[in-house]
């Protein structure tokens, strides 16, 4: 319990720290400049430490973690940092983004088998009211072409995809593997545009470079990193639901470093996201989760690798899979699958 709590504690931190890099970053350079030396830096760096520690990349890995970073990475970021540049308001910006848990929520049942309760959507229900109270004072109009608000909506949407994607493919590669493949497929999509444009040079100013820190160690590696790991344990509906906490925990963030004094509704609106979240990871019965189904640990990655390599697991486990007692601890239909494999190990 308390590992889930301190996970979702650092996703929502981590994640709400994006917003305040995307201020820091763009008062130096365009929002391109800003993406492309995040991303280049960001994979320079995860290469290193996934070359050091000798970490395989499955088959198949390229294109699945490929497909993942261009929804996750590419679209949501290059959306919403782009939209806001063009003048849409850092407020509807952040509503349009804290749609995603519902969006989730929604499509999670044909996806991926993740029944809601009546609670859950109460508390989704709940959170985006609350995170419509924190961000109300700031929706004045702002000077954006019209087309610049599907910005942040068609990023918004492409995160809740890949969401659903990821827990759709179940992929086998580890959050070490996966986010030094994503980052750097977005570091090959931003950079020809950033050449194009005129943007690649950074500017001189220090403080681009300390941006530039701040959203690869705090947004890129916690935040994605921590996504990742806590989409592939707790599933696309709770995790999700998170996100509802990072327009308030970001309002911190700028109270602390800007000076953004909050508006008068953001504290009833805070309270009402956090009784929404509390609403949808307190629910412990009725959801069922089909397909995708929660890691369990050794067992599990036993149960997918036994059937094809025998002979290279140890016989502990083995033994365990081979009895009626030893099936994977996963909900609903991942639960049954494992345990008529295990069955028909024995």
């Amino acid at each position: 319990m308390w590992l889930r709590a301190l996970m979702g504690a650092l996703l929502v931190l981590f994640w709400s720290s994006g917003f305040v890099g995307a201020v820091l970053g763009t008062g130096y350079a365009p929002a391109d400049t800003l993406l492309s030396w995040r991303y280049l830096i960001a994979a320079t760096l995860l290469w290193l430490v996934l070359l050091a520690r000798r970490r395989p990349i499955p088959r198949g890995a390229w294109w699945r973690q490929a497909v993942l970073g261009g929804l996750g990475q590419v679209l949501y970021l290059g959306g919403v940092v782009t939209g806001v540049e063009l003048g849409v308001p850092a407020g509807t910006a952040a509503l349009v983004a804290a749609l995603q848990p519902l969006v989730v929520s929604i499509a999670a049942a044909p996806v991926l088998g993740e029944r809601t309760t009546a609670r859950q959507r109460i508390g989704l229900a709940a959170g985006l009211a609350g995170v419509t109270l924190v961000v109300a004072g700031d929706l004045e109009p702002g000077t954006a072409p019209w087309w610049a608000f599907l910005l942040p909506l068609g990023g918004m949407l492409a995160l809740s995809a890949g969401t659903l994607l990821e827990r759709r493919l179940d992929p086998p590669e580890t959050p070490l593997v996966a986010l030094t493949l994503q980052v750097t497929t977005a570091a090959v999509l931003f950079w020809p545009v950033t050449a194009l444009l005129g943007h690649a040079a950074p500017p001189d100013a220090p403080g681009f470079w300390g941006a530039i820190a701040w959203v690869v160690l705090l947004s890129t590696f916690g935040g994605y990193g921590t996504y990742l790991l806590a989409l592939r344990r707790y599933g696309a509906t709770r995790v999700s639901a998170l996100l509802y906490l990072t327009p308030p925990v970001t309002m911190v963030w700028t109270f602390l470093m800007f000076g953004e004094v909050p508006v008068l509704l953001a504290l009833p609106g805070v309270l009402l996201a956090a009784v929404g979240v509390w609403l949808v990871l307190g629910s412990r019965h009725g959801a069922k989760t089909v397909g995708g189904a929660l890691h369990s640990g050794p067992r599990e990655r036993t149960g997918r690798f036994l059937p094809r390599h025998p002979g290279l697991v140890p016989g502990r486990l083995r033994r365990a899979h081979g009895r009626p007692g030893g099936r994977v601890a996963c909900r609903a239909g991942g639960e049954e699958r494992a345990g008529r494999r295990a069955d028909g190990l024995g």
